[in-house]
This record gives C-alpha cells, sequence and structure tokens, in this order.
C-alpha cells in the first residue's frame, strides 16, 4: 500500500537508485506513475508492504518500505528491482551503475570511478564537494548520512592516493 514518503518512519528500509543523467518531466512523470502503481500493488508472501517512492533533484529514486508493517522478503525486492530494470531499459538511465559517483555541486556532477583522479585534478570534485552516499539503508539517513563531503564518505580512502 502506497503512503507518502514523507509519512514513513525514519527508520523504513530505502534503496538508492542513481541515474546518469537527469530525468526529463516526460519522464519524471511516467517514471513516478509506474512506481506509484507498483508501490500501491507492492506485497510480501501476499501481505501488503507500506511503501512509498520519491525522486530527488530529477535523478535519483528512492524506493521506501516501512518493515515495521511488514517485511520485505527477496521475493518482493525482486520484484522491485524488475521495475526499476524496466525504467532503467525503457529510458537508458544506467541505474545499476554502481562505476559512477555523483557529486552535488551547482548541478549533478556524475563520475565515472576511474576518472575520480583526473577529475580531481580538473576541480571537478575537492574534499569537501558533496556527493551522494548511495549506500544508506533507512530513511532517515537521507538527512544526516545520504550527501556528506567527500572527505566523509567512502571516498576518503582515495583522497590520499590521489594526488592534486
Amino acid at each position: 500500500m502506497f503512503v507518502p514518503f514523507d509519512t514513513l518512519e525514519n527508520t523504513a528500509r530505502v534503496w538508492i537508485y542513481q541515474s546518469a543523467r537527469k530525468f526529463t518531466e516526460a519522464e519524471r512523470l511516467t517514471i513516478s506513475e509506474t512506481l506509484s502503481a507498483f508501490t500501491q500493488e507492492w506485497v510480501a508472501h501476499g501481505n501488503a508492504l507500506k511503501t512509498s517512492f520519491k525522486i530527488f533533484y530529477d535523478q535519483f529514486i528512492v524506493l521506501a518500505a516501512d518493515e515495521s508493517f511488514n517485511e520485505a522478503s527477496g521475493c518482493s525486492i525482486d520484484g522491485s528491482i524488475r521495475v526499476i530494470k524496466q525504467i532503467d531499459q525503457q529510458y537508458m538511465l544506467n541505474l545499476f551503475d554502481r562505476k559512477k559517483v555523483a557529486f552535488k555541486k551547482g548541478s549533478i556532477e556524475v563520475v565515472d570511478l576511474s576518472e575520480l583522479s583526473k577529475t580531481r585534478t580538473e576541480g571537478i570534485w575537492q574534499d569537501n564537494t558533496l556527493v551522494f552516499n548511495n549506500v544508506v539503508t533507512v530513511k532517515g539517513e537521507l538527512e544526516t548520512k545520504w550527501i556528506l563531503p567527500a572527505n566523509q564518505t567512502w571516498l576518503k580512502r582515495y583522497l590520499t592516493k590521489i594526488a592534486v
């Protein structure tokens, strides 16, 4: 059963899908319609899940399930992945490419892991540049751990290795 994203508890489980590019207005509307229909019917072993989604910055899809209501199962999670894959293939968004890092500057800059050194040298990102930490697992972390300076994320291990 779909509920507004903001009404979910901070303990609700989240899955973040980052696009390689911004969605167009038409894509955002169609993606929202698809996810609205999916979350309305999302179930685990026949039990309704309390679910929602939100599109952030026209580039990130966040699915959420309040597991205190009913726990998401492997099969139900597989169902959500199928829907995201369908969206991904329809619009060629690269939602499953985990080798891309998104930085929040005036706009969202997406950088391939293999280009981190080069883009840092070019000034695209620095230690304090905000980066999306897409490994957060609960809704409450979206406010506290999702967007952080690069030197406070997993990227810090690369900072000493990358010559400026």
